[in-house]
């Protein structure tokens, strides 16, 4: 795969696929390649085009329909591979309100962008929080942020808010 072969000669290249399979076999070998973005090509191109330059300051993204197969599938998975213990709810209480609120805001796919007018806060707080919440939980991107999100029940299955949530 060309994903592959770019970062083992450029690593600090960001690779997004832009593309029309939509299939879990083509979702999964580009994340196990590296790719920090999977994009369909029938989106907008506006938010292609900002999804590229979200990539480009250092966020993971995924199309909202792949985004919420991988959640999906990740949830369903008895496996502890994926998140670790982050997903045991005690693990709430070692953050603070606010990573709480930014890691639901994560989980229901929101970008560094939109959390921020969500929570009326600078991009670059948000980034500090995502971090916090990422290295506190000690998880590797946002997707497992959003995985831990829905395992917590700070998302429902629709991936919004969760009713009665904290």
């Amino acid at each position: 795969m060309a994903t592959r072969r770019i970062l083992k000669t450029l690593p600090a290249t960001r690779v997004v696929m832009l593309t029309t399979f939509d299939d879990d076999a083509e979702v999964y070998g580009a994340l196990r390649a590296g790719a920090v973005g999977y994009l369909l090509k029938d989106g907008e191109p506006d938010a292609m085009l900002s999804a590229v330059r979200r990539a480009a300051q250092g966020e993971s993204l995924l199309a909202p329909a792949v985004m919420a197969r991988v959640v999906r599938r990740a949830v369903q998975s008895h496996h502890q591979d994926v998140t670790g213990d982050a997903a045991d709810p005690t693990v709430l209480a070692t953050l603070t309100p606010r990573e709480r609120d930014v890691l639901a805001l994560v989980g229901v796919g929101q970008s560094n962008a939109e959390i921020a007018e969500t929570l009326h806060l600078g991009v670059t707080t948000v980034k500090t929080h995502v971090a916090s919440v990422t290295d506190k939980l000690r998880l590797r991107n946002r997707v497992q942020a959003a995985v831990v999100a829905h395992r917590l029940g700070l998302v429902d299955d629709d991936f919004r808010l969760a009713e009665g949530r904290d």
